[in-house]
């Protein structure tokens, strides 16, 4: 990253971010079978903007609190087709905000990039 990018980068990254109500994604690399895996965790947001199980509406923990299963999965071989199955595929979409979209978008392509290096990948 050139520098002084970087530093825009960080900054931006400690802004408040709206909770996408249609839930967040975890998104892992399938080096077996050379694929990206999007698995989709349903959540509802609460009137202070937390995640909260849609099924107990207690508030999800950023760590620990137990293993959650994907509401789905997604899989793909570029950051192209697992993104557009993402935002194309039937009704109802996985995704309901453009930045949510706009970040999946971006970690995609580093996930894809990581997959062809055959080097780890780490969501941000």
């Amino acid at each position: 990253m050139a520098e002084g990018t970087s530093s825009i980068d960080d900054q931006l990254s400690q802004r408040f971010i709206e909770l996408d109500p249609s839930g967040y994604f975890l998104i892992k690399l399938d080096a077996d079978a050379h694929e990206l895996v999007a698995e989709h965790y349903s959540n509802d947001v609460d009137e202070r903007g937390r995640a909260t199980d849609p099924e107990t509406g207690e508030v999800l923990a950023c760590r620990g609190g137990g293993p959650r299963l994907p509401s789905t999965s997604f899989r793909g071989r570029t950051a192209k087709e697992l993104g557009m199955a993402l935002t194309e595929s039937d009704p109802p979409l996985p995704l309901s905000r453009l930045d949510h979209a706009l970040y999946l978008g971006r970690e995609l392509q580093k996930a894809e990039a990581c997959l062809k290096a055959g080097l780890p990948y780490r969501q941000d």
